[in-house]
């Protein structure tokens, strides 16, 4: 009998064997973790002491972290991973998995003005609420570096330029998803569209020529816009909100119900969209403060209602 080869046999089957999640947890945990600018989106509880964390991050794209212990009194997060606020986030990424683990966050805007008024706070849900549901996946820089733009304008815009200010930066996001609505040719067959009033259909996606308007079908379901409502709608999705100033109610919320629209039909496909009927149903033409939903939560119908309650609406 050969000695050696027994003594091999025993070392064999005595040495502690790792499972492959031992070993795949000691892989990642050798890993640095990866550094990126990152826009906290969403929160929701995971655990008794953890949350999940939908970022935005500019490198890495729409990520699903865990944060740790988050919810303890004592979390080294603290109070900085609320809604909308932007920093740098150290993230663990585990290849293959759709949650990842934030090690940490630094804060760089907390952006607390947007709870001082719910138009500003809606608006930033609606904002928030089309990039988690429609944003790519992978890093789309142009996305990033505009959701952050219109948060900051959100925080520094008060008073009757808000609700432009608004609309305006829920465009540019549809847009910067890749809807971009048809304003300089028609939407059906790409002909030159004259000036002064133009019909807008939302089944084609913009403007229409005078030969598509002329269908009795289409002429019924679009919407005409004057030739002042067209140069609006164009400095409103090209991001110029000094050129259209101050919207009169009536015009206010007729853009709205045109964004709203095309989104539902273009972007979400008829799917609904909490946070943007939220925003579409508050009543902006009065200015107040708080019914701001806690918990990170989006705005619900109760939230709604509390709203118009406030407001005598």
């Amino acid at each position: 009998m050969d000695v050696r080869c027994s003594m091999l046999d025993v070392r064999r089957s005595t040495a502690p064997r790792l499972s492959h999640h031992s070993l795949f947890s000691r892989y990642f945990s050798s890993m640095p973790p990866v550094s990126t600018p990152a826009i906290v989106l969403h929160t929701f509880k995971y655990s008794e002491s953890s949350k999940v964390v939908r970022l935005l991050t500019r490198d890495l794209g729409l990520v699903s972290a865990v944060a740790k212990g988050a919810s303890k009194p004592k979390s080294k997060f603290g109070a900085r991973l609320q809604v909308m606020s932007d920093g740098i986030a150290q993230l663990y990424m585990k290849h293959g998995r759709d949650l990842n683990t934030l090690a940490e966050f630094e804060s760089v805007r907390l952006r607390q003005e947007l709870a001082a008024d719910i138009r500003s706070y809606a608006s930033a849900s609606a904002l928030a609420e089309l990039v988690m549901r429609f944003a790519p996946a992978e890093p789309h820089e142009e996305t990033y570096v505009r959701l952050e733009a219109y948060l900051d304008s959100l925080c520094k815009v008060q008073g009757d330029l808000l609700e432009t200010t608004s609309i305006s930066a829920i465009w540019g996001i549809v847009c910067a998803l890749g809807f971009e609505p048809s304003l300089d040719g028609c939407a059906r067959d790409g002909r030159a569209i004259d000036d002064g009033p133009a019909l807008f259909s939302v089944a084609d996606g913009g403007l229409l020529c005078s030969s598509c308007a002329g269908q009795t079908e289409t002429a019924r379901s679009a919407a005409k816009l004057q030739h002042s409502d067209r140069l609006a709608l164009d400095s409103l999705i090209a991001g110029r909100c000094s050129d259209v100033g101050v919207l009169s109610e009536r015009h206010a919320a007729a853009h709205r119900r045109l964004l709203v629209r095309f989104v539902l039909r273009h972007v979400s496909e008829d799917r609904d969209l909490k946070a943007l009927d939220f925003w579409e149903s508050i009543p902006w033409g009065t200015s107040f403060a708080g019914a701001v939903p806690s918990d990170n939560a989006h705005p619900s119908e109760a939230a709604i209602e509390e709203t118009k309650r406030g407001t005598g609406s």
